[in-house]
């Protein structure tokens, strides 16, 4: 937690605004407003497979995932999408769907925020690649354990 604000060094106090308590600057009025991480899960399918990673860094390394990332500064979500499927897949593709905006709660972000979307690849070599152990078509109704909830929905959200 911040003690002192980022703009004129003055210890921050916690006020009740708008009905939550935020620290907030009572020298020059800056206010902490948390907000949740952007991040992006692609979905893709082959036949009635859907592709899953083995993640090989926390949270959850071994466990297998949807393609999954945070959003950079510089980007917009289906490039993120995109970015992340090829960094873990080294598949290269197009967003074919928005399949919806989800909430996943995390010790170390509080909150991320997810959109998630279907996305048709062009035939590339599967591999994995960063932040991947391994990348797998599952069939959908035998899939692994999927530690983050949010994926669970997005699965169970999905028309394929």
């Amino acid at each position: 937690m911040i003690k002192y604000c980022p703009q004129c060094r003055y210890p921050l106090r916690k006020i009740n605004i708008n009905k939550r308590k935020r620290l907030v600057c009572v020298r020059c009025g800056w206010t902490n407003y948390e907000n949740p991480f952007p991040a992006v899960v692609a979905v893709v399918k082959n036949d009635k497979k859907i592709l899953l990673i083995k993640r090989s860094i926390e949270p959850h390394e071994g466990r297998w995932t949807l393609p999954s990332g945070f959003i950079e500064i510089e980007e917009t979500s289906q490039e993120a999408c995109l970015r992340e499927l090829k960094e873990e897949t080294n598949l290269e593709g197009r967003i074919s769907g928005l399949i919806g905006v989800y909430r996943q709660r995390s010790k170390m972000y509080k909150n991320i925020l997810v959109v998630a979307y279907e996305v048709e690849v062009k035939r590339k070599e599967l591999a994995a690649g960063d932040d991947a152990q391994e990348v797998k078509f599952f069939p959908i109704k035998k899939l692994p354990s999927i530690p983050f909830s949010s994926h669970r929905q997005i699965i169970k959200d999905f028309k394929p």
